[in-house]
């Protein structure tokens, strides 16, 4: 049996920009955050997970 997989989107927690997408299993317990480098900011900042 082939586990569901879901697409969820970063968001820059400064700006509240979508900037990447990523896909991950379903059956998650936590929400992933990530320091990632922000378009808009310019900077590198935290990025949570959210709603794609």
């Amino acid at each position: 049996m082939a586990s569901e997989r879901i697409t969820i989107a970063l968001i820059c927690t400064e700006c509240k920009n979508k900037n990447y997408y990523q896909v991950r299993g379903k059956k998650k317990e936590y929400k992933l955050e990530v320091k990632k480098f922000c378009k808009k900011c310019g900077k590198s900042t935290t990025h949570k997970e959210g709603k794609a």
